[in-house]
């Protein structure tokens, strides 16, 4: 367990966030922030609030999405010391990660810790800022992210990786979507203590996966792509 546990947390969301991307990781984090002095704050490039469904938005049922509202922009938002990263179908489009990347970018040296969530990678790969580091992914989408980071470590069999390359901020990655709620528990157990993160599961009824190779799934999409 850390010293001095992290207490200021950002999460970035923008048009096509995966909805379970940001809010598995932050269920998991409220219930932490009951008995702990801790702050969020949920980025996006405007305080307008921001939907699950991207734009253009490719989906039969176009109006079934959710929206949150950010609480900062990246213009304004505070020092943090934990930056998280969905992913989703929003990660696909050039115009939508332009100011996300700028962000990332000018935060990634200052940050103490990164976690990306499913596709969430695949902005860091393709920004040039998991080269020659390990990281995994959503499975489901496997060949289109890696291609984004031919220098990362790609681990393909992993419910999350944790890369902590002296030097450099410690990423911790995820695979697909529920992983998210995984690897946070991982981090929190890390940093915060076995027995609190255990705590925090029992609150919400989560059965953890505590093997960071446990990953069924990989398997399952290599056979059908």
């Amino acid at each position: 367990m850390s010293p001095k546990p992290p207490t200021r947390y950002g999460m970035i969301v923008f048009p096509g966030f995966q909805a379970l991307d940001v809010f598995g990781p932050l269920s998991a984090l409220n219930v932490l922030s009951r008995t702990r002095q801790m702050e969020l704050a949920i980025i996006a490039e405007s305080k307008t609030p921001v939907s699950t469904n991207p734009e253009p938005n490719p989906f039969v049922s176009a109006s079934f999405g959710q929206e949150i509202v950010p609480t900062h922009t990246f213009k304004d938002a505070p020092e943090i010391e934990v930056l998280l990263i969905p992913g989703g179908f929003g990660t696909r489009n050039i115009d939508t990660m332009a100011p996300v990347e700028a962000y990332i970018r000018s935060v990634f040296p200052s940050v103490k810790y990164v976690i990306t969530i499913c596709t969430g990678s695949a902005i860091l790969a393709g920004m040039g800022l998991l080269d020659n580091r390990r990281a995994t992914t959503n499975k489901s989408t496997w060949d289109s992210v890696v291609v984004l980071g031919p220098k990362v470590k790609w681990v393909r069999k992993a419910r999350w990786v944790v890369d902590d390359t002296a030097g450099v901020t410690p990423v911790w990655s995820s695979s697909g979507v529920s992983a998210g709620i995984d690897v946070t528990f991982a981090f929190m157990g890390n940093l915060y203590g076995e027995e609190t993160a255990e705590n925090v599961a029992n609150v919400m009824e989560y059965d953890r996966h505590l093997d960071d190779k446990w990953d069924p799934f990989a398997g399952i999409w290599e056979t059908k792509v």
